[in-house]
């Protein structure tokens, strides 16, 4: 049996069909043809090609600009039978395949192809052969004579059999064909038009050391079969198997037929005499298409150049217009954020029953860890049970009143080391807790509020994707290090001091709140673990080295199981609607299932449990009289630090919820959002209840839960794309309304979730909250080969090295992050926000100094 494979180049006018994905990857389509005699087969071939061109004239050319590869496979089986009639059967199977013409304006790798070849360059002017045979043997015997080009291990003969279909297949069926070739061709209503001037042949042989490209323009136009009548230049290349994404001999012939599917550029080749005037012509021509692809590639990337503007200085000062036009811009769609997926033909109850279970859990379990931290800090004045209070009550409004319904809002790891702050503010100056507290969140929805009238969200606009994926996984870093510093205390206290008794643990008590180290903008897990060490009965844990142990196997089983579970719908076990069920669901499942082994199958080993005294009043007003005037403004300066913390954190989360990749479609609303943050927290701060603002990363996650993904493959690396997205208040309404409910839960069976499973989950958020992070993608370039390389925009259009150089110097800017973040100074952590903001001039000023702009636009682009 032989197989020949065919490409050839459609090159459009404008605009892609309809009948094509957007991005215009792939366009495949196969046929069979089968016949009993020769005669019969002769004939089938011919209306086999009627065929191919009625199929491309009905399911592709549905506008005037196309551009595809079409692949056809000829697969010719010799009849192991001695009948005479079926010896010359042959199997036709065509298959499509669209790729993109080259871009030369953006595409590196364009250029540096033609530069390679020009270096080396294998030019043979007005080759007299005329069988195809013969110029290709031509060419090999250039490659084999040019010192440049020796491949010492290199067998042409076998490379000039692998070119074609009958590679040590016998001659009796007269196949002599091509395995693998580019020609242009221009598609029509009426038809398709075939370039037959050119053909360029590609092939990979794997004794190769490197690319070699050869260009011969023949002195005669040749007839060397369909479609092929007047040839007149070959581009012949070849390529090793193992290379980077980038630099496979399908793209080094995809720069060169990009090229000369010019007819211009194929006359002015024809006019020139010498090799000097033909590589002269090469490069006009790239310029040529540099200069075209400019002002396509302004016209593509105009969100990103129209949010380039400078910010003006008059639009802060129209007061109130970002709050009026978010409002226009959500209040129409308003009711479909309640009937959409509930009413019409596209239903989604069963995914919004799974995001609310995976919602109700993500909110409730930092609730509880942060109200028993808050108990803890405060000395019972903010409780759990307040928590859960505030999160409900703060939750619902902002499910029912918000622009964007998709974040979500929970009291964090940085409000709670402001609380621990206030405290102790309070006990050295002798102020009432409760009053102070409320000063310093009305001070802080005050400042709130300005920033929303006066349009400060529009300075959002200066943080670019590379700034804010810094922050994202700044905190997935802090998730993951502090679950580890939570099992580390855990195994020094059971596993290396289980019989220094009760004296190592009071001294391990006393020691825990100077050595707290929570993340500034987290949920952070070992606040969560103090809370939960520090008021756990004495009576109640089991000082047995066993208590480590299984505390270790909780938290990693909480994470495999989770983490397994999510990767799930990957997997092509049960059915697809099951797998589905089981990924959105793997957050639950996995607290729960390891709650129950380690509070109930192990329950001889004595876990520590969280406290809970419950409140006799919820709903009490602080008394904000009973402060001086001092007292009130020295609030203020605490107020505005957390104002530009509620700031920073609000507008990026809702930036990354909004993300362009999410393809929501509802608009956004950062500064009526921001204004409703402010009014939820006057309510909370008088009744004394905790802060909350907009979380990450359980926003984006919440996003990811309620999108309907499709997976595509690109050069042998598969992508998950976001189709569409669920906008919808249904699920964040009806998980803070059970996280309500969850008082009746109180004080079991939430009090049987371990501590090691709360480390567990904070490593699944960590761990799913990196994926489609770009930033981790390139740092884990450093460790892969260069033939491992997905085809990424920014590896097309950006230089290697100055994607490392970029990846370092975020990598740079990340550890100071991280020194801050992480600092065991609970007042430097305090002025964290005012870091962040310093990244801006970082990326405006300092950067292009070192990476061209071009390369830093490219790499902050969304696709």
């Amino acid at each position: 049996m032989a197989a020949t494979k065919r490409v050839f180049h459609l090159q459009p006018c404008e605009s892609p069909p309809a009948a094509m994905s957007r991005n215009g990857y792939f366009f495949e389509e196969t046929g069979y043809l089968k016949c009993d005699t020769d005669d019969g087969c002769e004939n089938k071939e011919e209306v086999g090609g009627e065929e191919l061109f009625d199929t491309v004239n009905s399911s592709i050319v549905s506008g005037d600009s196309i551009r595809f590869f079409v692949n056809v496979n000829l697969e010719v089986q010799q009849n192991v039978t001695v009948e005479s009639e079926s010896a010359g059967c042959v199997l036709l199977h065509t298959s499509r395949k669209y790729l993109k013409l080259k871009n030369f304006e953006e595409e590196v790798r364009a250029h540096r192809d033609l530069d390679g070849f020009l270096a080396r360059a294998i030019i043979i002017l007005d080759e007299t052969a005329t069988s195809l045979d013969d110029v290709l043997r031509e060419m090999l015997k250039h490659f084999a004579e040019d010192s440049d080009n020796t491949e010492p291990s290199c067998n042409f003969d076998k490379i000039m059999s692998t070119l074609f279909t009958d590679s040590g297949a016998p001659r009796e069926g007269n196949v002599h064909l091509l395995s693998d070739t580019i020609q242009g061709v221009t598609a029509t209503v009426t038809g398709v038009q075939y370039q037959q001037s050119w053909l360029c042949i590609i092939c990979t042989i794997k004794s190769l050391q490197r690319r070699h490209v050869c260009i011969s323009r023949l002195e005669r136009p040749q007839n060397w079969g369909e479609n092929s009548c007047e040839v007149r230049f070959v581009i012949l290349v070849l390529a090793p198997p193992k290379m980077k994404s980038t630099k496979t001999a399908t793209e080094v012939g995809r720069t060169f037929a990009t090229m000369f599917s010019d007819i211009t550029f194929r006359q002015k080749l024809l006019e020139t005499k010498t090799e000097e005037e033909f590589k002269e012509a090469l490069v006009h021509q790239r310029h040529l298409l540099t200069v075209v692809n400019q002002r396509p590639s302004a016209v593509n990337e105009g969100h990103k150049t129209q949010s380039h503007k400078p910010l003006k200085l008059h639009e802060f000062f129209n007061v109130g217009k970002g709050i009026f036009d978010d409002i226009a811009r959500r209040f129409p769609v308003y009711a479909l954020d309640f009937t959409d997926g509930i009413i019409g033909n596209n239903k989604a109850i069963g995914k919004y029953i799974t995001t609310m279970i995976f919602l109700y859990f993500a909110c409730l379990l930092p609730s509880i860890a942060f109200g028993s931290l808050n108990d803890e800090n405060t000395g019972g004045v903010i409780d759990v049970q307040k928590t859960i209070v505030g999160q409900c009550i703060g939750g619902l409004l902002y499910a029912l009143f918000s622009g964007q319904p998709l974040v979500v809002l929970l009291t964090t790891a940085p409000l709670a080391l402001y609380i621990n702050v206030i405290r102790g503010i309070c006990d050295d100056y002798s102020l009432d807790f409760s009053a102070f507290y409320a000063w310093i969140g009305l001070w802080n929805s005050f400042f709130l509020v300005l920033y929303s009238l006066f349009n400060f969200s529009l300075v959002m606009k200066l943080f670019k994707r590379s700034t804010e994926e810094i922050i994202a996984l700044f905190i997935s870093i802090t998730f993951v290090l502090d679950a580890l510093k939570g099992i580390i205390k855990v195994f020094k206290k059971y596993y290396y001091h289980e019989h220094q008794g009760d004296s190592y643990l009071e001294n391990t008590r006393a020691d825990v709140i100077p050595s707290l180290n929570t993340t500034f903008l987290m949920n952070s897990s070992v606040s969560r673990s103090i809370a939960l060490e520090n008021q756990t009965g004495m009576n109640d844990v089991h000082y047995g080295r066993e208590t480590a142990v299984l505390s270790l196997m909780l938290m990693l089983g909480t994470l495999w199981l989770g983490h397994t579970l999510y990767q799930f719908k990957k997997s092509p076990y049960l059915h697809a609607r099951v797998r589905e069920i089981l990924s959105d669901c793997a957050l639950p499942i996995s607290v729960l299932t390891f709650s129950i082994v380690g509070s109930y199958f192990f329950k001889e080993i004595e876990m520590s449990k969280f406290n809970y005294n419950p409140s006799e009043s919820l709903f009490v007003l602080a008394p904000i009289r009973s402060l001086s005037i001092g007292s009130v403004m020295s609030a203020m300066g605490l107020g505005f630090l957390l104002s530009m913390l509620f700031f920073i954190e609000q507008n990026i989360v809702a930036s990354l919820t909004n993300a362009p990749e999410n393809r929501l479609v509802k608009g956004t609303a950062y500064h009526w959002d921001l204004l409703l943050v402010a009014l939820i927290n006057t309510g909370l701060s008088v009744f004394g209840l905790p802060w909350i603002h907009a979380a990450f990363p359980h926003s984006p996650m919440h996003v990811r839960a309620l999108a309907y993904v499709e997976e595509r493959v690109e050069n042998g690396h598969i992508y998950e794309t976001i189709v569409s997205v669920k906008e919808t208040r249904l699920t964040t309404l009806v998980a803070n309304f059970l996280v309500g409910l969850s008082l009746l839960l109180l004080p079991f069976p939430l009090q049987w979730i371990p501590k090691p499973v709360l480390y567990g989950l904070f490593l699944y958020i960590a761990l799913t909250s990196i994926d489609g992070n770009q930033l981790f993608e390139r740092v884990a370039l450093l460790l892969k080969e260069q033939t491992a390389y997905p085809p990424t925009h920014y590896i097309r259009r950006v230089p290697q090295r100055k994607i490392h150089y970029f990846t370092g110097l975020q990598v740079l800017q990340l550890l100071i992050l991280c020194g801050f973040g992480m600092s065991p100074l609970p007042y430097m952590k305090m002025i964290f926000p005012l870091i962040m903001i310093g990244m801006i001039p970082i990326r405006y000023n300092l950067l292009p100094r070192i990476i061209e702009a071009k390369y830093l636009d490219a790499m902050d682009a969304e696709h």
